[in-house]
């Protein structure tokens, strides 16, 4: 791994001041901000969209113990493969050569910007609660299209934050455990006051979904449901990674299982909480109806009109901490392939304070381009998601199956103690990995080939710029594989069969 000194070379004068200083809560903090976002206040009405209480719980199981496992093989691979900085990249790229490693870093990112833009639409159509000129029929560029005012102030608040981060990144650390703090309170209010009005009668009607959903619309067998559900999942648990992405920054390197397995454990609870209480005060036709955010329209069912306003502010505060701490984790995740010749080197330079600058300006504009692009193609914050996460499917089976290997050779292992239970936390990790990819479907799969694709000219600048050999033996075979499934993606694409 590159040291202090080599990465002060890239341009990061202050380094090593800044490299080992994000504290406990801090780590914490990243990973509870960066995994609630939008997903939460969402998530009522889109899971009553997709499946009923039993369904829901045998689903939430399924996903408490996979992703638990996940959050396990990363506390495992801190503790155990300590020298391996970077999170999904560091994993994918030790395990599995260096061309995997650069489609984990390269998905990952993509992920999470894209995401992002998913926040700014949700952000946006909250504060048209309060504000009615930011309404999508309001100051329309064309009929049907952009809000204008809608494009200024989502690029304003890109850039605003873009610079904020330029100023370093343990402040905006700070910024965003402050945030994280504020915006836990009203979903622990919005848990209590509901959870009061818990009716068992109403939770118990139509346990499994026998009835229809919509005018001639069912949500399927319990299978069907648990299945439909589980993108759903995967996007409100992304960010689970997020303290392994810091480790090179963290305080103490222990911290950074101990970050990971809290922060989830935490989120965990406030999902199921506000997922399974909103089934016991409303039915489940009249939940999958509701606008986002859906936990307004909960709520406002519960105590009245002020309940919408006190979740859409809520919201808007939790979106506004989200969208900080994945502008930080995009910026972050190219930090080590570049210092480590997967990305070129301008990527990952660090400036004085500490900060990927090559990397945030690279992320900045792509979400302006993509924000304008979406906002003229009418992509809701639905479809964004999906497609983000989508995109970090891949990510985690590698980290998850390369715990498994590491495991199962006792790398790090002294006396081998700790290796059986790390095992089993490794098949849970790999198959629940393989089970998310399975519910994604090959039409995400040939997508996110596509997008590797885009990326690989980056990856090629980068080893000839090291004078390094570009592809391996693994490394082609692997590429092959990329570019074949790009060229069936494509097709699929023109022909309508898939869409982004």
């Amino acid at each position: 791994m590159t040291n202090v000194t080599n990465t002060i070379e890239t341009g990061a004068t202050a380094e090593g001041s800044a490299e080992g200083k994000l504290p406990l809560g801090a780590l914490i903090a990243l990973v509870v901000g960066s995994m609630i976002g939008g997903g939460i206040f969402a998530l009522p009405s889109q899971m009553a969209a997709a499946a009923a209480p039993g369904p829901l719980i045998i689903g939430w199981l399924i996903t408490g113990i996979g992703m638990l496992a996940l959050a396990f093989a990363f506390q495992a691979l801190s503790r155990r493969r300590h020298e391996i900085d970077g999170g999904v990249y560091g994993y994918a790229r030790a395990g599995f050569g260096n061309y995997i490693g650069f489609t984990s870093a390269w998905g990952y990112w993509l992920s999470a910007w894209i995401g992002n833009i998913g926040y700014l639409v949700l952000l946006f159509s909250t504060l048209g609660y309060f504000f009615p000129a930011f309404k999508s029929d309001q100051n329309l560029l064309v009929d049907g299209g952009a809000n204008i005012l809608v494009i200024i102030g989502s690029s304003v608040l890109i850039w605003v934050l873009h610079f904020l981060l330029l100023a370093g990144v343990r402040e905006a650390a700070f910024i965003n455990t402050v945030v994280t703090i504020a915006k836990v309170v009203p979903i622990l209010t919005f848990i209590v006051l509901v959870g009061l009005a818990f009716n068992a009668g109403v939770f118990s009607q139509d346990f499994w979904g026998e009835t229809t959903l919509f005018e001639g619309e069912t949500l399927g067998g319990a299978f069907d449901q648990v299945k439909n559900m589980m993108l759903i999942t995967v996007w409100v648990f992304i960010g689970i990674e997020g303290a392994s992405v810091y480790s090179s920054r963290a305080k103490k390197r222990s911290d950074v299982g101990k970050a990971t397995v809290i922060g989830f454990v935490g989120v965990l609870a406030l999902l199921v909480a506000v997922n399974l209480f909103s089934f016991a005060v409303m039915q489940r036709p009249e939940i999958a109806a509701l606008e986002d955010p859906s936990m307004a329209g909960v709520l406002a069912h519960v105590v009245g009109p002020w309940g919408a306003a006190f979740v859409a502010i809520g919201l808007i505060v939790s979106l506004l901490g989200a969208i900080l701490a994945w502008v930080l984790l995009c910026a972050e995740i190219f930090r080590e392939p570049s210092n480590e010749a997967i990305l070129p080197t301008w990527v990952g330079r660090l400036n004085s304070k500490g900060t990927p600058s090559g990397a945030l300006w690279l992320t900045t504009i792509a979400m302006q381009i993509l924000l304008i692009w979406t906002i003229f193609n009418g992509s809701g914050y639905t479809a964004l998601i999906i497609l983000a996460s989508s995109l970090i499917l891949l990510p985690y089976f590698w980290s998850a199956l390369f715990q498994l290997i590491n495991a199962i050779k006792g790398q790090g292992y002294e006396g081998g103690k700790g290796r059986a239970s790390d095992i089993l936390i490794g098949v849970i990790a790999t198959v629940y990995g393989l089970w998310l990819v399975y519910a994604g479907g090959l039409g995400y799969l040939l997508i996110a080939a596509i997008f590797y694709l885009v990326g690989t000219p980056l990856y090629i600048w980068a080893r000839k710029e090291a004078k390094a050999k570009v592809f391996s033996t693994v490394d082609l075979i692997v590429m092959i594989i990329v570019v074949l499934a790009s060229i069936a993606g494509i097709i699929l694409l023109a022909m309508g069969v898939i869409t982004v």
